[in-house]
């Protein structure tokens, strides 16, 4: 009995998704057509400059926004920034630091926290149970 292995595809958002990089800066042909998992992994092994300036330079999506200024993506839309924005833009953004920025990352810091303390009473609760 043999087995068919068919090629996994997916539509270029989610591969665009995958590499942490917005979808309509990328390149027409990469926007039009469908990515393979091979073309993928050769993209995410083997970057080509387009990819690289991408994810050096942006425009990024807001999840990689969201994570480079240290926030939740929910914090970035309540601060009012729901379009994508270039490196630049988020480095102005921290050197500003306006009030937003600050009470998100501080809500984020307290969210990270909580989240800590309730692993580690998970764990303490699993050696108990041991």
């Amino acid at each position: 009995m043999t087995s068919h292995q068919s090629t996994q595809t997916m539509k270029p958002a989610t591969a665009a998704k995958k590499l942490g990089v917005y979808l309509e800066a990328t390149p027409a042909e990469f926007r039009e057509g469908v990515v393979t998992r091979a073309e993928l992994n050769a993209l995410q092994a083997d970057p080509p400059q387009w990819l690289r300036d991408l994810r050096r330079d942006g425009p990024h999506p807001r999840p990689v926004v969201a994570q480079k200024l240290g926030v939740s993506i929910a914090g970035l839309a309540r601060g009012g920034v729901t379009d994508p924005l270039t490196t630049e833009q988020i480095e102005a953004l921290k050197q500003e630091q306006p009030e937003w920025l600050q009470k998100e990352r501080s809500t984020q810091a307290e969210v990270r926290k909580e989240a800590a303390r309730l692993r580690q009473r998970d764990a303490d609760r699993a050696a108990e149970g041991s």
